[in-house]
């Protein structure tokens, strides 16, 4: 199933892919929502290996950048912060600081802070840019 052109849709929280969205950023929404609300939030949480039991906000922005082949080994903050180039991209947008990361992607917020619960998951919500790194991949 896939959203309308241009913006992902949230349903029951999880992502749904825009009908344009390029096959990588498809991937990165299918494995962030593999993660979302479902696993717990817990300091250093897949830094050790893609593969955790739960995840602090890097961790899990590394676990879906992982599964569109964007990043190949988990990265803390403080390396998002370096990855790709600088400014926003068009579709996938991570936002960094040392002591935050979370990220954009296709119009939706993939966090550990802004969402209902605890662990991963996605908002609709955009608040709270200023501050943090922004970074993308060349053509995404």
């Amino acid at each position: 199933m896939r959203a309308r052109p241009g913006k992902a849709r949230l349903v029951h929280g999880k992502a749904v892919a825009p009908s344009n969205a390029p096959r990588r950023v498809v991937r990165v929404i299918d494995a962030a929502n593999r993660i979302a609300k479902g696993k717990d939030y817990c300091y250093g949480g897949g830094h050790a290996s893609f593969r955790s039991r739960c995840y602090d906000c890097s961790g899990s922005v590394s676990y879906a950048l992982h599964g569109g082949r964007l990043v190949n080994r988990p990265m803390d903050s403080s390396q998002l912060m370096r990855w790709g180039h600088g400014r926003k991209g068009r579709w996938i947008t991570v936002f960094a600081n040392a002591g935050h990361a979370y990220m954009t992607v296709a119009g939706l917020r993939f966090d550990t802070s802004m969402t209902a619960g605890s662990g991963p998951g996605w908002s609709k919500r955009m608040l709270g840019n200023s501050g943090y790194s922004k970074r993308h991949k060349s053509h995404f």
